[in-house]
């Protein structure tokens, strides 16, 4: 190739500007769909993150109840639907901070929540011997359920966002950071666990003190949550988390929704400790600034305009 065709420095001119535009092309089209994707959840955001979760709840609790027809009652494919729903103001609003960096530490998040899981179904160790009662959708080696990554990597990363929301300046600090952030993700586990045994999810053997869940249950998410907690601090540019958090309005609904999940289930089986773990929760996401009655009350409104 002469010079003229590779350029006046010897360089590949056409190839790079061939490169930089599909690049450009690139980052256009990631950017067109993120703005669509926010877009949509703004404009379903009371719904994906009170109306599910109640419908959730109630379907639930009429399955335990036996008033659902068999076909409906647990049904997998509603579970996990429902779930998805939402997961996904968590997703589309971390979205954009999700580098190659971020997907690695993920995949080794999801890697090690099946680990973990499946050496404790296997041998008691962490949580203690437990077993789930239904099929949360298709079974992992027949022992753990394969979307347990959707259930478990959203409530670490829930807890890992309301803490750097929380701490603000103090979250800059690894010793502060860290230990609050895990703390979060056991607390998330006082809330969930119990729900999750009153609606019949699994059961423990024996069943545990604390609404039959075992001490031994809460000595195990503090390693997972340890575990995963350090995983995400790693795979993850705080400073560009932290900033998301701030932008993105929605970015916490996530935890909105398991608030009002388990909470109302919870409260409906009489668990008032976990009920009352799940108000704080709801204290902690009114400290953010992003949650208050104006924006309850425009939400109601808007809902109420659509209806009729």
């Amino acid at each position: 190739m002469s010079e003229r065709e590779r350029g006046g420095d010897g360089s590949d001119a056409p190839s790079e500007s061939r490169r930089s535009a599909d690049t450009s092309s690139a980052r256009g089209t990631r950017s067109t769909v993120q703005r669509r994707l926010e877009a949509l959840v703004r404009e379903h955001r009371f719904t994906i993150a009170v109306v599910f979760p109640l419908v959730g709840a109630t379907t639930l609790l009429a399955s335990d109840a036996g008033v659902l027809p068999g076909p409906l009652a647990y049904n997998p494919l509603f579970l996990l639907f429902g779930t998805a729903v939402m997961r996904s103001p968590l997703v589309v609003g971390l979205l954009p901070t999700v580098d190659r960096r971020a997907l690695s530490g993920l995949a080794a998040l999801t890697l090690y929540t099946y680990a973990i899981e499946t050496v404790g179904v296997r041998t008691d160790w962490p949580y203690g011997a437990f077993e789930y009662s239904i099929q949360l959708g298709p079974m992992l080696f027949g022992e753990v359920p394969l979307a347990l990554p959707l259930f478990f990597v959203p409530l670490v990363l829930n807890a890992y966002l309301l803490t750097l929301s929380a701490l603000e300046r103090a979250s800059n600090v690894a010793l502060i950071r860290l230990p609050v952030a895990i703390l979060a993700v056991v607390a998330v586990d006082l809330v969930l666990d119990p729900g999750a045994v009153s609606i019949g999810f699994w059961t423990y053997d024996p069943a545990g003190t604390y609404y039959g869940v075992p001490a031994s249950n809460y000595l195990g998410w503090l390693l997972s949550g340890t575990v995963a907690v350090i995983l995400v601090d790693l795979a993850f540019d705080r400073s560009a988390l932290r900033a998301r958090v701030d932008d993105c309005e929605f970015v916490l609904d996530d935890l909105v929704s398991f608030t009002v999940l388990w909470g109302a289930i919870n409260v409906i089986y009489g668990n008032w400790l976990a009920a009352g773990v799940a108000l704080l929760f709801c204290a902690g996401l009114f400290r953010t600034d992003r949650y208050d009655l104006g924006t309850i009350t425009s939400a109601l409104s808007r809902r109420w305009e659509n209806a009729f």
